[in-house]
């Protein structure tokens, strides 16, 4: 019997925190959340009060939002070898951060039709979408991983947003960005969570 347990939804951004959980390698029970009905329902909403998937809840702590789902299963299972090493730990947390910040903002406001005007690229915070590309490119270019030379939580969120985007249009389908994709989705634990999301997908469909 495990204490961990995960709500998600499987056309959610539920899907980085499930490669995550896979990656550790821990033993969790998954709860599926409709967006109609039970992700709204005065349970969850005692969970989440934003009434939004994923959320884990490990004993008795609850933790929200993927960057945060991604560093603290890091964090409590060691074991896994996901948390970053001292050396790394300054680009680790800097990228997880970047993208749950300016990449996140400017891919979604870009996706929404919202263009910064140049003269208030300050007050955005990301400057503009063109930066944050440029920004992102150099990130997955400089190592083999976003921290250095060994796979971390870091590169379960900065891949996935990668290949949400990639996936969707929102981010441009520049040469290193597929490279980057790529070495980081060749493991065992992203395609084991893939073909658990999908098949949890296939489920909710055939019963909409």
């Amino acid at each position: 019997m495990t204490d961990l347990t995960f709500y998600t939804n499987p056309m959610s951004r539920g899907r980085i925190a499930r490669w995550m959980l896979e990656e550790t390698g821990v033993a969790y029970t998954t709860e599926i959340l409709t967006f109609e009905s039970s992700i709204m329902s005065p349970d969850y909403r005692a969970i989440n009060p934003m009434g939004k998937v994923p959320a884990i809840r490990h004993g008795k702590t609850i933790v929200t939002e993927c960057a945060a789902i991604c560093a603290y299963l890091a964090e409590t299972f060691p074991d896994a070898k996901l948390a970053p090493r001292a050396d790394e730990r300054g680009s680790y947390y800097r990228w997880l951060f970047f993208a749950a910040g300016p990449l996140e903002a400017s891919v979604t406001n870009r996706a929404l039709g919202f263009v910064t005007p140049p003269d208030k690229g300050r007050m955005a915070g990301y400057g503009s979408y063109a930066d944050v590309m440029d920004t992102l490119e150099k990130a997955v270019s400089t190592e083999t991983f976003i921290a250095g030379n060994r796979f971390t939580a870091a590169d379960v969120y900065v891949g996935s947003h990668i290949s949400w985007g990639l996936g969707f249009g929102t981010i441009e389908k520049r040469p290193a960005f597929v490279d980057y994709l790529a070495r980081v989705t060749d493991r065992p634990a992203y395609k084991r969570a893939k073909v658990i999301d999908d098949e949890a997908m296939q489920a909710l469909q055939k019963t909409a």
